[in-house]
């Protein structure tokens, strides 16, 4: 079964960087669109990034262009966000998500997610 696992998220100073990953399993992955999404508690989850399956086609949400870096490394099955000049409004759970479809960053296109990991700009 698709499993998908967060790691790298944390409490970090505004202006500070982070770098996420999501290891992915139980698929072909290289096959596959992914992306960043994020929520807070009450507010609807957000698209931030997604890739293409090759990696050579990416959408960023406007709030983060410039600061975060989508990338994949298809022989190792795992997903990147590298985050710079993180601001306090960049608090929230990051999640990775998978999607037999184009590189969307529409939540609803995506079937399949991992359990999110928390990230703190104070």
């Amino acid at each position: 079964h698709v499993q998908l696992v967060e790691s790298g998220g944390g409490s970090v100073q505004h202006g500070g960087s982070l770098r996420l990953s999501c290891s992915a399993s139980g698929y072909t992955y290289s096959r596959y669109s992914m992306a960043w999404f994020r929520q807070v508690p009450g507010k609807k989850r957000e698209g931030v990034a997604a890739i293409s399956p090759p990696g050579r086609a990416i959408n960023y949400a406007d709030s983060v262009k410039g600061r975060f870096t989508i990338s994949r490394d298809n022989a190792r099955n795992t997903l990147y966000l590298q985050m710079n000049s993180l601001k306090p409004e960049d608090t929230a759970i990051y999640y990775c998500a998978a999607a037999d479809d184009i590189w969307s960053l529409d939540p609803t296109r995506y079937p399949y997610w991992g359990q999110g990991t928390q990230v703190t700009v104070s």
